[in-house]
């Protein structure tokens, strides 16, 4: 087992945009973006979405959720810190004609514009992945973009799955709750390439305590695996967390 206390080096600022450069379109031929459809079908049913709201897709990476939400008749505004990933996105939403808008940003300096229905942050797309510093200011700062009523669902990596099931490539700093893996990655032609990935990974309780002191209201934390969304409890044999809330409307 690779469980160790502070001995982690911390990840530069954008360490993902290197693994998106490499990976590119073979990013959305991993199994765990096979279910996006299910996803974004509870999405719609739990977040109450409807036909021409706002959604605004945080850490969206290629677009698979803004692309399957617009294909619902949303409006959605997709941010993501990588370009190859943002082509990706405009790409797709173009030769289909969707009505989805995509943006290179830092999910940290998003505008607090009061202007979304609902913000999405899927699969540690943003959130999860900054080496467990700023957390607490990314929902604030995720709070801040949705109108009063305004909802919100972020899927976090579980921290009870990723210590019961640590893998022989694995370090779990306990001090933070970061998981270093060393993965071996494939791109569209083949190519096979070593590289470190963080994730922050959390609890149900730290999960409440952050969105609360965020000023969101906390509905649920469910225990969810990738393609199979459902209000069933955290488990330890369901790696992420999802959590909804929502923003306490006006008076």
């Amino acid at each position: 087992m690779g469980l160790r206390v502070s001995e982690i080096e911390r990840p530069q600022v954008g360490w993902f945009n290197e693994l998106a450069d490499f990976l590119g379109p073979a990013y959305l031929r991993n199994a765990f973006t096979y279910g996006t459809r299910q996803e974004v079908d509870f999405l719609i049913e739990a977040l109450g979405l409807e036909v021409g709201m706002q959604v605004l897709d945080l850490g969206c990476g290629p677009g698979r959720h803004a692309l399957e939400l617009a294909r619902r008749g949303l409006h959605v505004h997709g941010i993501d810190l990588s370009s190859a990933f943002i082509d990706l996105a405009r790409a797709a939403a173009h030769a289909e004609g969707l009505g989805a808008t995509f943006a290179i940003g830092d999910v940290r300096t998003v505008a607090p514009t009061a202007d979304f229905d609902a913000v999405i942050c899927l699969c540690q797309g943003g959130f999860g992945l900054l080496a467990g510093t700023e957390d607490a200011e990314l929902l604030r700062a995720f709070a801040a973009t949705l109108r009063p009523g305004g909802r919100l669902a972020i899927s976090a990596f579980s921290a009870y799955f990723a210590v019961r099931w640590l893998e022989a490539n694995d370090t779990f700093e306990l001090a933070s709750g970061v998981n270093l893996e060393r993965a071996t990655l494939r791109d569209d032609h083949g190519n096979e390439r070593d590289f470190d990935l963080w994730t922050t990974c959390f609890t149900p309780k730290e999960l409440r305590f952050l969105a609360t002191a965020a000023g969101l209201e906390v509905e649920a934390i469910h225990g969810v695996t990738p393609g199979d969304y459902g209000r069933r409890a955290p488990a330890f044999d369901r790696p992420e967390l999802l959590l909804l809330a929502t923003v306490a409307p006006l008076g």
